[in-house]
């Protein structure tokens, strides 16, 4: 595709408005009124987010992961605690969470503070998880390089046989982390580029809301 091409990309929103008067007091609740429309409409993973980390170079990286779970606490997901995030999160805890449900043309972005779950809750939700996704977290070393494909396969195959007639705990390496939110803003496309965005930030025991221009 030529530059100008690309230039001429365009879409126009319409969708739905938002308005100071009409959100919820909460930015989790809502995210929960959000969350809802998303799981009605026919968006594949709608839990998919972006999680935007950074660590000792300075250096911004962003990948898609997974929400498993949200309250006032904050929003969770789950991951290898030896991986390239990890790492970067415990270097440096401040991280961005960025959901685009483009067929409802909306985006929430949070910023926060990633802490580690506790065992018990990581333990929890790796033995909800499918027998292949618990063998694939002990035989995936994430991020690090590797010899090639078939090393993955015959690992993966040496832990499906190690568990093949017991019980599969959750590796030692593995769990999940807890973004707590210092800010989330939710945008609304709308015409002429004209977008809707609010921005809750903590005020005292509650939220302050507040519309930032597009």
């Amino acid at each position: 595709m030529k530059p100008e091409d690309i230039a001429q990309l365009r879409k126009d929103y319409t969708l739905h408005a938002l308005n100071e008067e009409e959100v919820a007091e909460s930015p989790i609740a809502q995210f929960e009124k959000w969350w809802d429309d998303a799981s009605k409409s026919e968006i594949l993973e709608y839990n998919a987010m972006t999680l935007a980390t950074t660590g000792h170079d300075g250096m911004p990286e962003a990948r898609t992961v997974l929400l498993k779970a949200f309250d006032e606490k904050g929003f969770v997901f789950f991951t290898n605690y030896n991986s390239a995030k990890s790492k970067q999160l415990d270097f440096n805890g401040n991280c961005c969470l960025l959901f685009f449900w483009k067929e409802l043309e909306r985006q929430v972005r949070i910023n926060g503070m990633a802490e580690k779950i506790s065992m018990k809750e990581s333990i929890d939700y790796f033995d909800s998880r499918p027998d292949g996704s618990k063998i694939g977290a002990w035989a995936s070393p994430q991020s690090m390089v590797v010899a090639g494909k078939a090393w993955l396969k015959e690992t993966f195959e040496y832990y499906a046989e190690r568990f093949k007639h017991g019980h599969i705990p959750k590796p030692p390496h593995w769990g999940g982390y807890r973004v707590k939110p210092t800010k989330i803003e939710f945008w609304q496309g709308r015409p002429s580029r004209m977008h809707d965005r609010i921005l809750y930030t903590p005020d005292g025991e509650g939220w302050k809301r507040e519309r930032l221009a597009p």
